[in-house]
């Protein structure tokens, strides 16, 4: 590989792996944490990005054959440390990308984990 490429994917995994906790997460109960801790993107051994970037999606929608989470997050950004997303905002999920099996969901939400505009991993509320 060369090193250009070399430094393009050491860069992109340093991206998906930063955590950036700024301490809103540990006031969790110790199940959640480690839930959250466990969940990786599909198909790697990657974390699901940082929990700064996810967002509740408890509702979704099926268009023409794709998945689409909604956002249903009303919580403050800032001690989140995350860019804003309106309500309501649609966000189509690749199929690669729906995360399921990795363990009980003990939030009660769906979640979208987002950096970017790029999904890198999709939780679907329970039942979906």
């Amino acid at each position: 590989m060369a090193a250009g490429s070399f430094f393009i994917v050491f860069l992109w995994v340093m991206v998906l792996a930063n955590a950036r906790d700024l301490g809103q997460w540990g006031n969790q109960e110790p199940a959640i944490r480690e839930w959250f801790n466990s969940l990786i993107v599909p198909g790697t051994a990657t974390s699901c990005c940082g929990k700064s970037d996810a967002y509740w999606a408890d509702n979704f929608e099926s268009k023409n054959g794709q998945y689409v989470a909604i956002i249903t997050d009303t919580r403050p950004d800032g001690p989140l440390g995350r860019t804003h997303i309106e309500p309501g905002t649609r966000i189509l999920i690749p199929d690669s990308i729906i995360t399921r099996g990795q363990g009980k969901n003990p939030t009660g939400h769906g979640w979208v984990f987002l950096l970017d505009n790029i999904v890198f991993c999709y939780l679907p509320p329970e039942g979906a």
